[in-house]
């Protein structure tokens, strides 16, 4: 299975120059998902498309993905006809919650298929992203909600445009971009900076408005070792692949880590600093009055999210520790500290016009000072603005957009 996604730029294109014999291309509108109607279209080399109106009891990406595409997915992969599914991602989709449903949810009910998920039966080969260039670095650093541009995923989807399209663009494996007259070579240049950053192994196409693209040819030079669908964790390395770590058109990658944890409200009063001049920060941290759980931070854009990343090694007992991947027990043993364990704080921020000493200056700041570090039994007794959680109304562990997040209060 090959996805492409993309908010806007050359999607048509790469759909048709895939469409080929043994091909299914399968499409689905959200646009009125929120009503409980999505409309889904298949196409076949040389027929003509079929759509089909699928009334949904809860109007919901989720419930889109469980009652209709997953089984779907599992249904075609039967068919002699089809050796390869295009699907063609809705701009508000994301297609690291759609590669986690495919490899999570388990689809029942299937004739003459064993219950479980959509990746019994298909493999996911490549993600393909495609962005329009004189748009997408101003969606990505602007605060504009998916709401205000009309598009919502749920009946509470209050994700922001820059969250979405930068999400598309990190997990692509190559990328299609297009580039009209208006663009210019700084501005070209700019935005090359930005996608070796964030997408660092995926090859890129650049293409005139409305003009044809080598789909085949692109994904023959998606590299062997591209993620194609893998779905990695909050404790996975946060540099994947080789980004250039210099400064390129004031693009840059910056690391902030330490070994002692963030006062939670200092960290809330500083956490605006990932939001100016930033196309993304991403990274585990260690909060004073969280001392078991590590938290998630996550910005893109204006928009940031909070959420929990699991429990520190050092909060585990030895039985739970022996479940972790060796990969992550091998790494917390080289920094592993007598008294505090693996917890620490490391975040990657990739900036465009902000100011790196700056950015370290505030989270710095930030952090529990030598006088507070002497009594960490007074930890407990501080404010904590992460402290809450807030659920999806769908209350299904198996969707993607159903994860509890923690979302810092202003």
């Amino acid at each position: 299975m090959v996805l492409v996604s993309g908010w806007t730029g050359a999607m048509d294109a790469v759909l048709t120059s895939l469409l080929a014999p043994g091909t299914v291309a399968v499409r689905h509108d959200l646009s009125r998902v929120t009503e409980g109607v999505v409309r889904r279209t298949l196409s076949v080399l040389g027929e003509n498309p079929r759509e089909t109106i699928l009334e949904l009891a809860h109007g919901c990406v989720s419930c889109t993905l469980r009652e209709d595409l997953l089984p779907l997915l599992r249904a075609l992969s039967t068919r002699s006809s089809v050796d390869r599914i295009v699907l063609a991602m809705d701009p508000a989709l994301e297609p690291e919650a759609l590669c986690w449903a495919v490899e999570n949810v388990v689809v029942a009910g299937v004739v003459g298929q064993i219950d479980g998920p959509a990746s019994r039966d298909v493999r996911i080969d490549a993600v393909i992203g495609c962005l329009d260039a004189a748009t997408w670095l101003a969606d990505a650093t602007g605060d504009d909600a998916l709401a205000d541009r009309g598009v919502v995923a749920s009946g509470d989807d209050d994700r922001t445009v820059a969250q979405l399209v930068v999400g598309q663009v990190d997990y692509s494996d190559a990328l299609v971009v297009t580039a009209g007259p208006e663009v210019d070579a700084w501005e070209r240049a700019r935005l090359s900076a930005v996608l070796v950053r964030l997408a660092p192994n995926a090859p890129v196409v650049w293409v005139a408005q409305d003009a044809m693209v080598d789909a085949p040819a692109l994904l023959a030079s998606v590299p062997a070792d591209a993620r194609r669908g893998a779905i990695t964790d909050a404790h996975s390395p946060l540099l994947r692949g080789q980004p250039p770590l210099t400064v390129d058109c004031g693009v840059a990658l910056m690391e902030f880590t330490a070994t002692r944890p963030f006062h939670p409200e200092r960290l809330h009063e500083a956490i605006d600093v990932l939001l100016d001049g930033i196309v993304t920060a991403r990274g585990r941290a260690w909060v004073a009055t969280q001392p078991d759980e590590a938290l998630w931070i996550e910005s893109a854009g204006g928009g940031l999210r909070v959420a929990s990343a699991g429990k520190w090694l050092a909060a585990m007992i030895p039985v739970q520790q022996e479940r972790i991947d060796t990969t992550r027990r091998a790494m917390a043993a080289l920094r592993w500290d007598e008294q505090f364990g693996d917890r620490d704080t490391s975040l990657v921020i990739l900036i465009h016009q902000a100011d790196p000493t700056e950015i370290d200056r505030t989270l710095q700041w930030a952090l529990v000072s030598d006088d507070e570090m002497t009594d960490p039994a007074l930890w407990s007794t501080w404010t904590d603005p992460f402290g809450q959680w807030h659920e999806d109304p769908c209350e299904s562990s198996e969707s993607p957009y159903a994860e509890q997040s923690r979302e810092a209060t202003e």
